[in-house]
């Protein structure tokens, strides 16, 4: 539960189910949390936008722009964490939805009590990584930011995810060394690792090509065969 002597955290519930966000926003503020709530896409956007939120549960299948939609906008200019909550809950949309910047996934139907630990987990999360996390050190020529949770070469920025950032600084931590896929998955995507689940590679790949864009040459994120993956400094 949230810690009662703070503010309480502000929730963005983002549902087009009047009788399900009803039960929703009820549960969560009979625990302690702030919570305010859309309808539709759109409004949703804008309201994140606008307001400070701690965290914000989105529908996928909304009305206006879908769930997907929203997030990818938001991951140009917030870093705000994101859990998604859908119907479509097999694998290949599990991985759309963490491509797309999510921080969590729930497939429904799911129960109030899960949603709370995911939340709970989520906020403590980023709560360490902004201010008990040990900051990525510059890379030469690419900046690393902590509260924007991307980088930026000179006044371009890369646009990563909140989970591409991670796994970024978690090799650039470890330059020069191979980091399993099993490894990245519990310290840097925070969920146990699945032989099927080709999200990593996906964040990778982004990764790759983000950094490809800014013309970035400081360092090289290299597949290491049958281990997982490692950076190695390039030209500064």
């Amino acid at each position: 539960m949230p810690d009662t002597t703070a503010p309480a955290p502000r929730l963005l519930a983002v549902e087009d189910d009047p009788v399900f966000a009803r039960h929703l926003v009820d549960h969560l503020e009979s625990i302690g949390y702030s919570v305010s709530h859309c309808l539709d896409g759109d409004d949703g956007l804008s309201r994140a936008q606008a307001e400070h939120f701690d965290l914000i549960l989105m529908d996928i299948m909304l009305p206006g722009s879908s769930g997907l939609e929203v997030l990818q906008q938001l991951r140009r200019r917030r870093g705000v964490p994101v859990i998604l909550m859908s119907a479509l809950g097999n694998e290949q949309d599990r991985i759309t939805g963490f491509s797309h910047g999510a921080d969590d996934y729930l497939p429904k139907p799911f129960s109030l009590r899960e949603l709370s630990v995911r939340i709970e987990a989520v906020l403590r999360r980023v709560a360490y990584e902004r201010s008990d996390g040990q900051p990525a050190p510059d890379c030469g020529q690419l900046h690393f930011d902590e509260q924007r949770r991307d980088v930026a070469v000179g006044a371009l920025w890369a646009g990563l995810t909140p989970s591409e950032y991670r796994v970024l600084v978690m090799l650039w931590q470890n330059a020069g060394t191979a980091l399993s896929k099993a490894y990245l998955y519990q310290q840097a995507l925070h969920r146990n690792y699945s032989s099927h689940d080709r999200s990593l590679d996906m964040h990778v790949s982004h990764v790759r090509r983000k950094l490809k864009a800014l013309g970035c040459t400081a360092l090289q994120l290299d597949t290491v065969w049958g281990t997982g993956y490692m950076v190695t400094r390039g030209e500064q």
